[in-house]
């Protein structure tokens, strides 16, 4: 699949990490279609609707209000419609068993936002090549922190 084909949703509450998304995004070239959600109950809303086309691909944030990102994914590995949706799940704090847990119910990878735009750009495209349609499965355990 061509990445400029791509369609990716992002589920973030900060607007700032939104936008800088965005901007990553754009900056690389690729210029995938992107659709933004800033809270848990909408993301679960657009994706179980029936007119809906389901993204390539799902950035999932962790802490999100209404409904937090644990357990939007959740929902989504319970869903038969939604099961084999790759999500990235991302959060500015990194502990361990909390990457574990994420790991054990079905995130395809996470990713630690970085503070530099430049950091997030290169974070945002390395994980975007390494979705596609032939690999959608998880990585083994060991590759599943994507870092720069």
């Amino acid at each position: 699949m061509n990445l400029k084909q791509l369609k990716v949703l992002l589920a973030d509450d900060d607007l700032d990490d939104c936008i800088f998304f965005k901007e990553a995004l754009t900056e690389l070239v690729l210029t995938p279609q992107l659709t933004a959600v800033h809270d848990g109950e909408q993301l679960m809303q657009l994706l179980t609707s029936e007119t809906f086309e389901l993204p390539h691909v799902l950035f999932l944030d962790i802490n999100m209000p209404r409904k937090n990102g644990f357990e939007c994914l959740a929902e989504i590995k319970l869903s038969e419609k939604l099961q084999q949706l790759p999500v990235i799940m991302f959060s500015t704090s990194f502990e361990q068993e909390v990457v574990n847990l994420l790991y054990k119910n079905g995130a395809h990878y996470f990713i630690r936002k970085p503070s530099e735009i430049s950091q997030f750009k290169k974070i945002i495209h390395h994980t975007l090549t390494l979705i596609v349609p032939e690999n959608i499965l998880q990585p083994a355990r060991e590759d599943f922190v994507i870092t720069v």
